[in-house]
């Protein structure tokens, strides 16, 4: 059994609900070095060449490549920026999204025209078009907007546009931004007063993060103008201190929303915003596009495209596409697709993507890609796809495929194991896989199978009494545990439960041993055992079976504790077959 199998088989049922596929967690390629010789070479074989050593994919339409275009050129531990500046001169543009590097070409420029402005005590208003200045034709889906006040619109399909301001000042600033377009800013002047209360300009939370609106909730949840308006606009985020909405993009912010961190949110029925540093409500739902900080309370979903640290709470579910430090709870699904430092708790199920540094408690099943290193506690099963260094507890199954700590449950199962299961079977693939042929004083033939490892080993023990007329029949578990002293020579101590069949099924006879054996591995396959054992056997009816079968339980020197338990030392032999 593999942990690639096991973890493809749970994501393939119940990932697919939140989300399509994963993407990596965002690093800087723009800042990487590389070193290039390039002797007359076509274009795309250099992009081929740069994205190899740079580790990364580059995205482009047909049109950044001249089909008859050679190039020859040389860069010596030069950032991929500085080389795609050198390579394109200026006529691309380039943006980092995951990992990768979207090429679009830069010629294309606006003309905005204002057709009016209303100038009244206390509101402002623009209205206007926006041109592509090459073809002269208007532009549609453009978004129109101004960064300080936190006010934006798209264009129309005519290329109109219509801002209105209140309290306005001195100058107000317009951008318009659109794929494939250079942005261009245009500056008005009024006799009136602007106030720009609440902004704060926040370089460091730009790059890629429209990510969330790739997947199946948050594209669903959100529209197709804020759509729009992220792949205008990607590097525009803002801070403000407080937003309420109705739904997304009926916000305080309007088109605005999905482009600012607020550190107080409120969602009626649901938000979407650019980030979280403080608290934010939803009453159905909160669509994040980048981190989360502190508090995130939905009554049924918070999707979230970075990362969260703080407290996350959702009557159903929590989806975040990075990383969480904190607590997660949900009354149905917890999904994190980057590592986890903290506890997950789910009615249901909770799944880890990544790495999960903490607690995992679900009603169901827990899930962690790759390493743990802490618990998780299941009704039914955990699943783990790395090493564990901790424990896992399931009413059913665990799983791990290097496991270095403790699992309890019904059935324990490990690729590899150096610490202790405990349960009705323990299966390690790397591990015990023995056959014990035994006699005793009590029972002449004995068969068990012994798995795990020489720290814990399960025993699924039958027997029997081959006898004309002193006939037992016995099933039994028993757990184990090896002192290895050398290759060929070891301790073995075992505690046994078993319970015996005498003939007369309404009769319960049980016989519980303690016993030790001095073990000799003889050859490669074969082991051979001898030692003492301690007995206690209780029964109703002692003395008492069946025509054909054992009376005789207990032997003459036993103690009797009772008219039902009786005690002596007895022996056991054998041979181990692995």
């Amino acid at each position: 059994m593999k942990a690639n199998l096991i973890f493809t088989l749970f994501a393939f049922f119940l990932v697919p609900v939140f989300g399509q596929h994963t993407s990596p967690v965002y690093r800087s390629n723009l800042s990487r070095k590389i070193s290039l010789n390039i002797n007359r070479q076509p274009l795309q074989n250099v992009l081929n060449a740069i994205s190899k050593q740079g580790g990364f994919n580059f995205s482009y339409t047909g049109a950044i490549l001249q089909k008859d275009s050679i190039i020859s050129f040389s860069a010596q531990n030069k950032t991929i920026r500085e080389v795609l500046e050198q390579l394109f001169r200026g006529d691309v543009e380039f943006k980092e999204s995951g990992n990768y590097i979207i090429l679009r070409p830069t010629s294309r420029r606006f003309s905005v025209v204002p057709e009016n402005i209303y100038t009244q005590r206390k509101l402002y208003e623009i209205e206007g078009y926006v041109y592509d200045e090459r073809s002269g034709e208007t532009v549609k889906e453009a978004s129109v907007y101004e960064k300080k006040l936190l006010r934006s619109t798209l264009t129309d399909e005519k290329g109109f546009f219509k801002l209105k301001f209140k309290k306005a000042q001195e100058g107000i600033v317009l951008t318009v931004s659109k794929e494939n377009f250079r942005d261009t800013s245009l500056q008005f002047l009024s006799a009136i007063t602007v106030s720009a209360q609440g902004y704060v300009d926040d370089d460091s939370n730009a790059g890629p993060s429209n990510r969330v609106e790739r997947f199946g909730f948050g594209r669903f949840l959100t529209s197709s103008r804020q759509r729009i308006q992220s792949l205008n606009i990607p590097d525009f985020i803002a801070n403000s201190p407080f937003q309420a909405s109705l739904m997304p993009g009926l916000s305080s912010h309007g088109m605005l929303s999905s482009q600012i961190v607020n550190k107080g949110s409120l969602n009626l029925f649901g938000g979407y915003t650019a980030g979280v540093d403080g608290v934010e409500l939803g009453g159905i739902f909160n669509v994040t596009k980048k981190d989360v900080k502190k508090v995130q309370l939905a009554g049924m979903l918070n999707v979230v495209g970075g990362s969260v640290n703080g407290v996350q709470a959702g009557g159903l579910a929590n989806l975040v596409l990075d990383s969480t430090d904190g607590v997660q709870a949900a009354g149905l699904a917890n999904t994190v697709r980057g590592s986890i430092h903290g506890v997950q708790a789910a009615g249901i199920i909770n799944a880890s993507l990544d790495k999960l540094y903490g607690v995992q408690v679900a009603g169901i099943v827990n899930l962690a890609a790759k390493s743990v290193r802490g618990t998780q506690i299941a009704g039914m099963a955990n699943i783990n796809g790395g090493s564990l260094k901790g424990s896992q507890i399931a009413g059913i199954l665990n799983y791990s495929k290097n496991m270095h700590g403790t699992q309890i449950g019904l059935v324990n199962v490990a690729d590899t194991s150096s610490g202790v299961g405990f349960g009705l079977l323990n299966l390690v693939r790397k591990g015990y896989h023995k056959v014990s042929i035994s006699s005793n004083e009590v029972l002449n033939t004995n068969i068990s199978i012994k798995t795990g490892n020489a720290k814990l080993y399960t025993m699924l023990i039958g027997g029997m009494n081959v006898s004309d007329s002193k006939k037992v029949y016995s099933a039994g578990i028993g757990w184990g545990h090896d002192f290895i002293f050398n290759h060929r020579l070891s301790l073995a101590a075992e505690l046994l439960s078993q319970f015996l069949y005498l003939g007369k099924p309404v009769n319960n006879h049980y016989l519980n041993k303690a016993q030790t054996h001095l073990q000799f591995k003889a050859t490669k396959f074969i082991t051979v055992f001898a030692g003492p054992s301690y007995s206690v056997y209780y029964s109703k009816a002692i003395g008492i079976a069946g025509e054909g079968y054992k009376t005789d339980i207990a032997p003459r020197y036993s103690r009797s504790f009772s008219d039902k338990v009786r005690a002596w030392i007895g022996w056991n032999a054998g041979l181990i077959l692995m």
